[in-house]
């Protein structure tokens, strides 16, 4: 009887020794932090202390466990409901076991306790120690109620005659720990140190993955990620490697610091090996980081990211490969009033940055499939050439329909915080796309109803004499150097070539007042345009050369391409009301 009971007494002593070794460390002092510290404060420590003691970095002995110490208690104050528990109970996992009357235990330690008959007896034990409660060595069961690191666990026995407490030591010890009490006691210290080794595998995998990192699978990536415009941050990993959560703590302050500009998800590399293989991003000894970049082309494509895993370095990585499907331009060197074939509306931003703003990259990403992005760098609203716009504050919005309609969709743009601003934007280029839809489809009615509207001759060296030749009075020619300005020169000249102000062609005849009308390609025909002026007109996008061929002057018009303003210069060319110029030379085709 008297073995039994220092076998008992003997074991309890053991099993409180070892609940002082796993106890939880406090996370405060881990981390280095105040207990009133900040969200933002707790995962600045983090991060720091993450990088002096990743094993990758830290090759010391100790590194390895105090890596785990680290993010177990960074998994305690990232989590609110984990640190208001710990604050209250001084455990994550909530309150402490209840004593043999229902009432909490004690909060700081643990409570053992026995009943189930006369003579009941029981010990409790604490920050204050350990007590016998009474009671005769007749008791039939015994019950034992603990609280550490794990959470709550009770244990009870029954039977083995008087003075027996009855109980399995191998069967609680297996309970607590997870193994036979001998393999326990035989190899406490190894197993400890290799869970740490292991990246402390048995808590990162109760650790969960915060809810702002999607899990990403295969169809996921291909219908939302692949070419779809929006930058993301991924994570490729496996369940075994250790670092997991330090790669989503970081990747979470990214997407705070970029919001609404980058998505942020993970693959599980295990579960998706065939999407990592294709990928070619399976994890080696340590998680891959992998931004969805559209830096390259309009095709995305993975660009790993290799440096310091530090948030603004990873922030700046990601910045840098942000779409860029925005032209950049210079106000004085580039028409923007053609029209659009390709029935896009465009869209162009002024502001005063050396570069396209974040935002504007965003919009081009998101929107690129719909929209034409142009961005310029502007200062003054007085600058002759945003004037001409019509803008009166930056920065600016301006827009063109595809019938080369423009319209001024935002000025004095103001920006409280990126995701409020791009969600804004959006709706104003929502908006504005719906509007073009309803244009589009009214110019595809008229080209419908309009029969006698044909397509205008392209002026080549086989029929220059025929269309613009010495018979021929005045040839008015519609030079464009990209497929948008031929469509909206070809529609103007050709409605304008209706109108009472002027006759169709009629080179065949020789008609003193007939007026031809063509189209040139001015990229193929710099030397023929040289004869009208030096530079060729090699800025500008689209415009018009009224030609008299046999006086050999001209007339050029450069200015807003709409319907109302090239008639008035037709009929100024036809009312002499226009100033010709001599040729430098006569134009040839070749």
């Amino acid at each position: 009887m008297k073995i039994r009971s220092l076998l008992s007494f003997a074991f309890f002593s053991t099993l409180l020794i070892l609940y002082g070794e796993a106890k939880t460390i406090d996370p405060y002092k881990v981390l280095g932090v105040e207990k009133n510290a900040s969200q933002r404060e707790i995962q600045k420590a983090f991060h720091k202390l993450s990088l002096q003691y990743h094993p990758d970095k830290n090759k010391s002995k100790s590194a390895q466990e105090k890596f785990a110490e680290i993010n177990n208690a960074y998994d305690i104050l990232s989590d609110e409901q984990k640190r208001k528990n710990y604050d209250l109970y001084g455990d994550e996992k909530g309150a402490p076991g209840f004593d043999a009357g229902g009432n909490p235990g004690n909060h700081g330690g643990y409570t053992f306790f026995t009943g189930g008959g006369p003579g009941q007896s029981g010990f409790t034990s604490g920050p204050g120690g350990w007590q016998h409660m009474g009671g005769q060595e007749s008791s039939q069961s015994f019950s034992f109620s603990f609280s550490g690191p794990g959470g709550s666990r009770s244990f009870s026995s029954h039977g083995g005659g008087p003075g027996s407490f009855g109980f399995d030591m191998d069967d609680m010890f297996s309970g607590f720990f997870g193994g036979g009490m001998k393999d326990q006691f035989g190899g406490f210290g190894s197993s400890r140190r290799s869970q740490y080794q292991s990246g402390s595998s048995s808590q990162s995998q109760s650790w969960s993955t915060p809810k702002s990192i999607r899990a990403i699978n295969s169809e996921i990536f291909r219908k939302e990620i692949a070419d779809q415009g929006m930058t993301w941050l991924l994570l490729f990993y496996t369940p075994s490697l250790q670092g997991k959560q330090h790669y989503e703590s970081i990747m979470e302050e990214v997407a705070s610091l970029l919001p609404g500009a980058i998505k942020v998800g993970s693959i599980n590399c295990e579960t998706e090996l065939s999407l990592c293989k294709e990928l070619a991003a399976r994890p080696g000894r340590a998680p891959r980081l992998f931004v969805y970049s559209y830096k390259r082309s309009e095709k995305g494509s993975l660009e790993e990211y290799s440096s310091d895993l530090m948030a603004k370095n990873v922030k700046s990585f990601c910045q840098d490969h942000l779409p860029r499907f925005s032209k950049r331009i210079s106000l004085n060197h580039f028409d923007l009033s053609s029209g659009n074939v390709e029935n896009h509306p465009r869209v162009m931003l002024l502001s005063t940055k050396k570069d396209t703003p974040v935002i504007w990259r965003v919009l081009s990403g998101l929107y690129h499939k719909r929209f034409t992005f142009y961005d310029a760098e502007v200062h003054d609203v007085s600058d002759p050439a945003v004037k001409k716009l019509g803008v009166d504050a930056l920065p600016a919005i301006i827009g063109w329909l595809s019938n080369g309609e423009k319209q001024i969709l935002k000025s004095g743009i103001s920006v409280k915080d990126l995701k409020s601003a791009i969600k804004d934007l959006s709706s104003m280029l929502d908006s504005f796309e719906k509007k073009n839809k309803k244009v589009a489809s009214s110019q595809s009615s008229e080209k419908q109803t309009d029969s006698t509207e044909g397509q205008l001759p392209l002026l080549t060296a086989s029929n220059f004499h025929a269309l613009c030749g010495d018979k021929v009075p005045v040839c008015i020619i519609g030079a464009f150097r990209s497929t948008r300005a031929r469509g909206k020169l070809e529609s103007l000249l050709s409605k304008v070539s209706q109108k009472s102000l002027s006759r169709r062609q009629n080179a065949a005849s020789g008609s003193r007042d007939s007026v031809s009308y063509v189209l040139l390609d001015a990229a193929k025909q710099h030397s023929f345009l040289g004869a009208f002026d030096k530079s060729g007109f090699k800025s500008i996008d689209n415009f018009l050369v009224a030609y008299k061929p046999r006086k050999g002057k001209f007339a050029a018009f450069t200015v807003d391409m709409s319907i109302e303003e090239v008639e008035k210069f037709v009929s100024a060319v036809l009312n002499g009301d226009v100033q010709f110029t001599k040729t430098r030379q006569k134009p040839v085709l070749k």
